[in-house]
């Protein structure tokens, strides 16, 4: 039997620094806290009051300015920065920093009223109207004129203030899928841009000899119907692609136009995770993004009865691998201090959830984490949404509180933390990508084939699999170099072509292991078939050729056998043909394929390749074959329960536990408790050091054998 080798040397020794340390940050603060404040909302005689006492629970920054374009600007081309000014100055003499934010989310009324050409218009005809918030079109070219000058005004204003330490543009923004007139124009120009004025090419692209779509200019192009049965699918792809554009490039001219006055402030934006939208890291100019997390609202995605009250395991940690590698800065500017007012059933948090939620923020990294709000508002939509004071404007919550114990934990940390790459060998050797294209989603959803496909779901059974691995995942687009992971997940990769195709081979070729899963490569990146057998881009990758695929009820699921062990499924199963070289590791049952494979993996020069075309019932399978693939690389896995994660970062550890029972962890010799216990309850987190003689000797710096791979 022939070995294969291919050493982790250089995965053990990559220390962490996959991409570039923020200069924003210092990384002896280990992560800032802050809070939202809104000045025009209270009498200016309790400012200062609101601020030392902001500043007495230890915040170290706050926000302005995130909804006051009424007041920033009160009528067109008029400006009031005197009140602002005035809040500046104080919360600089109780030593909080200020973000400042651009107030787009919110036009005036005056606005509104004299351009109604700026509203929003839905599918269906529905106008929308000032009296809310994000009701203008990021399409309109009024809208943008006005929000350039509010912007450049407030830029000029403060852009060289060194008690402005950033920007925040807009507030959640979100892919517009707006039917205004202007939205129509703006998408025709796309069109004409994208297809080089070649409506030949568009047709071409958009298979418009089906059914007789076929255009004869780019001025016959509507916005798509996208609730109409059978509507072009590759229209409504180009209409997505637009759609996330608008408001990439909002964002990224309010950036230019604040870099064009900013001295050593930093401009972000705070996303809210919809990562199948598109637009979360399209505008390049922002020096690193943020988001926004919402974790207990009623829905019942934690562990246990009281599984509601402390949030789904995996919900931080997901937003936290996808933020981080954008551009390796990220921060969170909302997280949610308890109650909030627009859920479907707006429960108290756990006691120690809003901690719990807190650590695991830092444990992935962050640089910053901000809460809103600072006071509970008495007017207004979200009246019932918790600050960190209560309405009397003093008590604090009980949200309050365990943000200030957080800080104060933290506080104490930085005596002891070391440099941001300082984290165990065998963590780093299991450091995972998982490659991610929303386009994917996009054409998967809308033909799905099975009413119980589901996109992400299919992508969260190899991540929470990772994540009971106790792996640093990042889960990163096509512009990021895979050769610096040992292992690269791409589930679901639907679009693809040859170039692609091309790195996969090239990845695994030089030493990578590759795991593709089912439906990839079976598109081109217009969404077409190919002329071609399906799948057949990577059959020269995979080995496999794919005789056929197929779908069962749910409430009549398949089986399939690896190693002995039965596994369901039924939304999404591939029928293999596999070539001589290939290892076959499990077969379908009690199917008229019986004995046909659906997962297989194969050397290919220096790493490997792993097909696994089956989605099956509960993750299960995914998790067992990811299991036996890393044992067989020689990397070292956790067997983490699920609700319960470890991470990394400056010399620390840090345990999570979101499970409805306790878990006792074992501390790795040498290692020292600085926060929590080893017996870690529900809602609870344990965070230790690593100690120097760890760099010599014990469990994290064992020695790490090279990959070996059966012939």
């Amino acid at each position: 039997m022939k070995k294969q080798i291919f050493t982790l040397l250089c995965a053990c020794l990559m220390s962490g620094m996959l991409f570039a340390q923020s200069t924003w940050f210092n990384d002896k603060d280990l992560t800032l806290t802050g809070v939202y404040y809104y000045p025009e909302h209270w009498d200016e005689s309790q400012w200062e009051r609101d601020f030392k006492q902001m500043h007495d629970l230890g915040f170290e920054f706050t926000h302005f300015a995130e909804f006051a374009w009424a007041q920033l600007e009160p009528e067109e081309g008029k400006f009031d920065f005197a009140w602002l000014d005035k809040a500046v100055a104080l919360a600089d003499k109780y030593k909080l920093k200020v973000v400042m934010c651009t107030s787009t989310a919110t036009p005036p009324v005056w606005l509104s009223r004299k351009y109604p050409e700026i509203l929003i218009k839905y599918e269906d005809g529905t106008l929308l109207d000032h009296g809310a918030r994000q009701h203008a079109s990021f399409a309109s070219p009024r809208y943008r004129e006005l929000s350039y000058k509010m912007i450049e005004k407030l830029a000029q204003h403060y852009g060289n203030d060194p008690r402005i330490v950033g920007w925040q543009l807009d507030n959640e923004p979100a892919v517009q899928f707006d039917y205004n007139q202007a939205a129509e124009v703006a998408f025709r120009d796309f069109l004409r841009n994208k297809y080089h004025n070649n409506i030949k090419e568009l047709n071409d692209a958009w298979g418009t000899a089906f059914w007789s779509e076929v255009y004869s200019s780019f001025d016959e192009i509507t916005l798509p119907k996208t609730a109409q049965m059978f509507m072009n699918h590759h229209q409504i792809l180009d209409y997505r692609r637009f759609a996330a554009r608008q408001t990439n490039d909002f964002l990224n001219e309010q950036c230019l136009l604040i870099k064009k006055y900013a001295r050593n402030q930093w401009v972000t934006t705070n996303y809210i995770p919809n990562y199948d939208e598109g637009h979360i890291g399209g505008s390049p100019d922002l020096d690193f993004v943020s988001y926004t997390r919402y974790m207990v609202y009623g829905d019942n995605e934690g562990i246990g009865r009281r599984g509601y009250r402390v949030g789904n395991p995996l919900r931080i940690a997901f937003a936290n691998d996808f933020f981080r590698p954008v551009q390796g800065t990220y921060g969170v500017m909302e997280l949610q201090p308890g109650q909030v007012n627009w859920g479907s059933i707006n429960p108290q948090p756990l006691p120690g959830a809003v901690r719990l939620w807190l650590w695991s923020v830092f444990a992935g990294g962050s640089d910053f984490i901000c809460t809103y709000r600072y006071r509970q508002p008495l007017y207004g939509t979200e009246q019932y949404h918790y600050g960190i004071v209560n309405t009397d404007g003093t008590t604090i919550t009980p949200g309050g509180r365990e943000f200030e114990q957080f800080i104060k934990e933290v506080k104490q940390l930085r005596t002891q933390a070391k440099a941001r790459d300082v984290k165990p060998a065998d963590y780093q050797a299991r450091r995972t990508a998982i490659l991610f294209n929303h386009e994917n989603a996009w054409s998967i959803e809308r033909q799905k084939q099975n009413r119980t496909w589901n996109t992400m779901a299919h992508i969260d059974k190899y991540y929470r699999t990772l994540k009971s691995f106790g792996a640093p995942v990042d889960i990163i687009n096509e512009s990021k170099d895979l050769s610096q992971y040992p292992v690269v997940i791409a589930p679901a990769y639907q679009m693809a072509d040859k170039a692609l195709a091309d790195r996969w081979n090239e990845y695994v070729r030089n030493g990578g292991n590759l795991v593709l899963t089912c439906r990839t490569a079976q598109k081109d990146r217009y969404g077409r078939l190919p002329e071609a057998p399906f799948g057949s881009l990577i059959y020269d990758l995979t080995g496999n050729e794919m005789e056929f695929y197929d779908l069962l009820l749910p409430e009549e699921p398949g089986k399939f056998v690896m190693d002995g062990k039965e596994y369901t499924w039924n939304t999404w199963g591939e029928i293999l043909k596999p070539g001589k070289d290939c290892q076959i590791w499990g077969k379908y049952i009690e199917e008229f394929y019986e004995g046909k494979p659906a997962i297989t993996t194969r050397k290919l020069g220096k790493g490997t390749i792993t097909y696994i075309g089956i989605d099956s019932t509960d993750g299960t399978l995914e998790r067992d074959v990811l299991k036996k693939l890393y044992a067989k690389l020689n990397i070292p896995v956790m067997d983490l329960p699920y609700g319960v994660t470890i991470e990394y970062r400056n010399g620390l550890g840090i345990v999570l536990n979101y499970s409805d029972k306790p878990y006792n962890f074992t501390l790795p010799e040498g290692a020292k408790a600085l926060i929590g216990t080893t017996e870690i309850p529900t809602a609870g987190v344990l965070v230790f050091a690593l100690t120097p003689s760890m760099n010599n000797t014990g469990y994290w710096n064992r020695k790490i054998q090279p990959f070996q791979v059966e012939e």
